[in-house]
């Protein structure tokens, strides 16, 4: 190939790089006069020399897991267990409410206030202090509280808390559940909930050690991510002293029921 046919193959390629170091050369002057605060964030996703923080904005949240109606056949019940909080990722009040009413009655209602903080290096926990308040028909009691509300492995709800009264009466409650996805839309989910006691206390219906055990498997279909009717079957258990005093005022201590009933969240 003679001198004059390299030259023209060679031409169109030494035009186009140069072309191409016109323009690197255009861009890298542009980065340099950019503000200092913009390259930093194009370079390390952070706006200036400031890592992220937390978001002071404040949210709120409110879900009712559970508003059903319970019947095993002659006796029909309503059953309420609601949630709520409003605050910032990293403090926030919660607010608590369950309970049942049968006949115009109601019975085992709990109410809570709570402050609320993520727990450091434990992912997915917070912990929770404030005071909880039995209202219902039965007469009050007022308890401090103390526990952790969070995500266990394989996305377990999972919620001990224990509490303590200037009485001299102390208690626990474990609440548990995981929802099981048949589709995006269709949802299963076992639940439990276990409540102990230190002393007996005869006003509340209640004895020392296990007292009660409220469980429960219910299928919902989820309308929308807010809305979601459901139904299911739910087991109440009295165990050792609390049974005896169910048992004497003709109350039921292993009480299975069908229940229906709507989730709602905001």
């Amino acid at each position: 190939m003679s001198v004059r046919s390299r030259v023209r193959l060679l031409a169109p390629m030494l035009t186009v790089a140069v072309a191409m170091n016109i323009c690197f050369s255009a861009a890298a002057g542009h980065a340099q006069t950019m503000p200092s605060g913009q390259s930093t964030q194009a370079n390390s996703g952070y706006v200036g020399d400031q890592p992220p923080v937390m978001d002071n904005q404040i949210f709120g949240h409110i879900l009712f897991n559970q508003l059903e109606g319970r019947t095993n056949g002659p006796d029909t019940e309503f059953r309420w267990d609601g949630e709520g909080w409003i605050g910032t990722d990293m403090n926030k009040l919660w607010f608590k409410s369950e309970g049942f009413v049968e006949n115009g009655k109601a019975s085992d209602g709990i109410t809570e206030a709570l402050y609320d903080r993520p727990i450091p290096h434990l992912r997915y926990f917070d912990v929770q202090a404030g005071v909880r308040y039995d209202l219902d028909s039965n007469p009050g009691r007022t308890w401090g509280a103390l526990g952790i509300q969070g995500l266990a492995p394989n996305f377990f709800e999972f919620e001990p808390t224990f509490y303590f009264s200037d009485r001299g009466r102390f208690a626990g409650r474990v609440n548990g559940s995981y929802d099981i996805l048949f589709t995006n839309r269709l949802v299963l989910q076992p639940q439990f909930e276990l409540n102990f006691y230190s002393k007996r206390d005869p006003s509340r219906g209640t004895g020392t050690g296990l007292s009660e055990l409220d469980t429960g498997l219910r299928l919902r279909y989820e309308v929308t991510r807010k809305l979601a009717p459901y139904i299911g079957v739910a087991y109440s258990g009295k165990f050792g002293e609390t049974a005896d005093s169910t048992r004497a005022e003709g109350g039921i201590v292993n009480d299975v029921r069908f229940v229906f009933g709507i989730r709602v969240w905001y």
